[in-house]
């Protein structure tokens, strides 16, 4: 099995990136922790896990979405990058709108909103029960 590689030009933006948030390599705690979850024996036996922790700001990332530590390190730093440019510049993550709509979704209905609602649905009922054909005897 071959060993994850991210190109020299990805390493730059990411590095760019970096400087221009004012994210410093000094400012990382990195720690590598063991694995767990699918993808075999391997995943469980080795430190593939990245641990991130932005120590200004207070950002902690933690990634083991590839097997590889490598790649995770890369993944780990840009999740890094992410969230402290929605902190600074006040977005919602894409990620962050999904959960909020998906709270909306889940919420309990006020009581006159379900009364609402299941008189328009009675209503519609209605509409279709008259469009029936009708049998004649």
């Amino acid at each position: 099995m071959g060993e994850a590689f991210i190109s020299a030009e990805k390493q730059e933006a990411l590095a760019a990136r970096m400087a221009g948030l004012g994210i410093r390599e000094a400012d990382l705690v990195e720690r590598f922790v063991l694995g767990s979850g699918s993808g075999g024996q391997k995943v469980n036996k080795t430190s593939s896990c990245v641990y991130l922790r932005h120590a200004p700001s207070g950002i902690e990332v933690k990634c083991q979405r590839e097997r590889s530590r490598e790649l995770n390190r890369y993944i780990a730093r840009r999740e890094v990058c992410e969230k402290l440019e929605e902190r600074r510049l006040g977005l919602r993550s894409a990620r962050q709108q999904e959960v909020e709509r998906i709270r909306r979704q889940k919420r309990r209905r006020s009581r006159r909103q379900k009364e609402r609602m299941l008189d328009e649905k009675r209503l519609h009922g209605d509409k279709k029960q008259a469009r029936r054909h009708v049998a004649l005897d």
